[in-house]
């Protein structure tokens, strides 16, 4: 499974930042690890410095073999919790996703 992080120009994408969350979702998805070839995910800060509800965002792509790529997006007022959100999200999007492949 090929990771890799993208953030927008208000955050820093520091090779600590993309080597913990590489980890985690390596992590986090190791069930699936056998049929994802590739995950991206993209964090952006809406409103830069300015402080303001939900204004971090966590867009989470994950390409399947043969397969139309699987995204879902979640808003936060963390990168960490964005980064939750769209992680549980995925987790039972490809569950479900699995489980009607295995339907057909």
């Amino acid at each position: 499974m090929q990771v890799q992080i993208n953030t927008d120009k208000n955050i820093d994408g520091n090779e600590r930042l993309v080597s913990f969350y590489t980890s985690e979702i390596e992590r986090e998805l190791a069930h699936f690890d056998d049929k994802i070839t590739r995950v991206e995910v993209h964090f952006k800060d809406e409103n830069s410095e300015k402080i303001s509800k939900n204004d971090k965002t966590c867009v989470f792509e994950v390409r399947i073999a043969k397969k139309e790529p699987l995204v879902v997006t979640e808003q936060a007022d963390t990168v960490e919790k964005a980064f939750s959100g769209a992680v549980g999200k995925m987790k039972r999007l490809l569950k479900s996703t699995y489980e009607k492949m295995q339907q057909y």
